[in-house]
């Protein structure tokens, strides 16, 4: 059954910067195509990325420079031309990886191996994040709207700190998350009152009505709730959005995903998964109370799990799944007229990455970063291919060219020669491909975003082929005059 297209709200595209950070011109040709796409707004979480100054400093990234003011300011001004809102996103208490993990901040953790969550007990962390908020507030003229984070708060409660807090009778963990967030939002809104605070919403999900109410967020911080999966649980959703609504927070926001959200690691964005967790927040949309009032939907896409996890997709294999996802929330369904505007604006013939075929020359689309997606999908095979993985497992390796025979260097110069001959044609197609990869990474972002990206998907593959080469080279020269 078809659900009516998404009501009334927002559509948010989630910018993750705190991994391949995208160049200034490439982040600008992504929203003039975002704008195209249908969004009307982005969700930018800066991280490491954005400018801070003073003692704050030494939050910027060191991998790549951090972008500029000046920067920060012609992304807003482009973003606003294409009548795109900016929202930052600020983490506030968890997922402080980019913060907590320096030196002079690790006396600010909850607990000394955490490196992600804030102590909520000490002042200090409390003026910290007031003043990482007061520096973006002032990059960001005119804004409306803040999103101050606070999900997946690991471990809270098990710092000495508050354990002493929690020793007192009738107090939770619940209230200690709540109060933290509370204090917060208070000082937001005493310092800019016409802010509009948004926070995730995990961390509330299990908590009664009744505990939210007395919290003090109520009419201070506008809940959004997440979920990116395929087969999200709609009753579920649609039950915890009301049970929001019913605790006087009437105001809420969806989150669902276009990239990021697969695997840790997943290098090649499947679209229809995506499309899938779309068509099943439109119908959580179809079935809410007149009551709840859905302000939008941020369509997140993260480029790490966290600040210390490895890259998730890059962005151009992702947008033929924005763009599907966008389409599918403006349509209500996956149509094949949804498809179509998809596969014409991106001048290809499918939404799914791996199986588009040009249908115009890279010129003639919208589709930023289609070079890198078409050499992304080409290698990925590659690089997941059991022949070259596993290479050190076929039958000639293991039987004429064994750890046995390395040891010894007794091996069968011609066998060994002929499976040098294999893995070096392997390596040498490899190595093309991969710098040419490297190379349209380094147009469209840093060069530590493609150094990494290269350490991570090939030198795995390369590696042991790279070993087994000069091992061969070694053992047949003992073997041949």
């Amino acid at each position: 059954m078809t659900s009516p297209p998404w009501p009334k709200g927002r559509k948010l595209v989630h910018l993750d910067l705190k991994g391949a950070p995208p160049r200034v011109e490439y982040l600008h040709r992504l929203i003039k195509f975002l704008s195209h796409l249908g969004a009307d707004g982005l969700l930018v979480e800066y991280e490491d990325m954005f400018p801070y100054e003073g003692r704050l400093q030494l939050l910027q990234s060191t991998a790549q420079p951090a972008y500029s003011r000046e920067e920060v300011l012609s992304m807003q001004e482009f973003a606003k031309s294409r009548g795109m809102e900016v929202i930052p996103l600020v983490q506030t208490f968890g997922h402080m990886e980019f913060v907590l993990k320096h030196r002079p901040m690790w006396h600010l953790r909850e607990v000394p191996h955490c490196v992600g969550t804030l102590n909520p007990h000490k002042e200090e962390g409390v003026q910290l994040v007031m003043e990482m908020l007061r520096q973006v507030v002032s990059l960001h003229p005119g804004l409306s709207t803040l999103h101050i984070g606070a999900d997946e708060v690991y471990l809270l409660g098990e710092g000495e700190d508050s354990k002493l807090w929690l020793a007192s009778s009738g107090r939770t963990v619940e209230q200690l998350f709540l109060s933290h967030v509370t204090k917060v939002a208070k000082a937001i809104k005493e310092t800019w009152p016409h802010l509009t605070i948004i926070m995730w919403d995990d961390m509330m999900r299990g908590m009664s009505q009744e505990t939210i109410k007395a919290s003090g967020l109520v009419g201070l911080v506008q809940p959004m709730l997440w979920d990116y999966t395929p087969n999200l649980d709609v009753d579920k959703t649609v039950s915890l959005l009301e049970k929001y609504c019913s605790a006087s927070m009437s105001d809420l926001w969806a989150a669902s995903s276009f990239k990021g959200s697969t695997s840790v690691d997943t290098c090649v964005t499947c679209t229809q998964r995506h499309v899938d967790n779309h068509l099943q927040w439109l119908k959580v949309a179809a079935s809410l109370s007149a009551a709840v009032n859905l302000r939008g939907i941020a369509i997140t896409g993260w480029q790490r799990y966290d600040h210390l996890s490895v890259l998730c997709e890059l962005m151009p294999v992702a947008l033929p799944s924005l763009a599907a996802c966008l389409q599918t929330l403006i349509y209500g369904e996956f149509s094949t007229e949804a498809q179509g505007k998809v596969t014409e604006m991106l001048g290809v013939s499918s939404v799914e990455v791996e199986s588009m075929e040009s249908r115009t020359s890279a010129g003639e689309s919208l589709f930023p970063g289609r070079r890198l997606a078409e050499l992304i999908v080409e290698l990925s095979p590659l690089l997941n291919s059991e022949d070259l993985r596993f290479f050190d497992s076929n039958m000639y390796v293991r039987g004429w060219f064994s750890p046995y025979h390395q040891q010894r260097k007794i091996v069968n110069p011609l066998i060994s020669m002929q499976i040098h001959s294999q893995a070096s044609a392997y390596l040498e197609m490899l190595q093309k491909k991969a710098e040419a990869v490297r190379k349209e990474i380094a147009d469209l972002y840093p060069d530590s975003a493609a150094q990494e990206w290269i350490e991570e998907h090939v030198s795995p593959v390369m590696a042991p082929l790279q070993c087994l080469t000069k091992d061969i080279q070694a053992c047949v020269k003992e073997m041949v005059p």
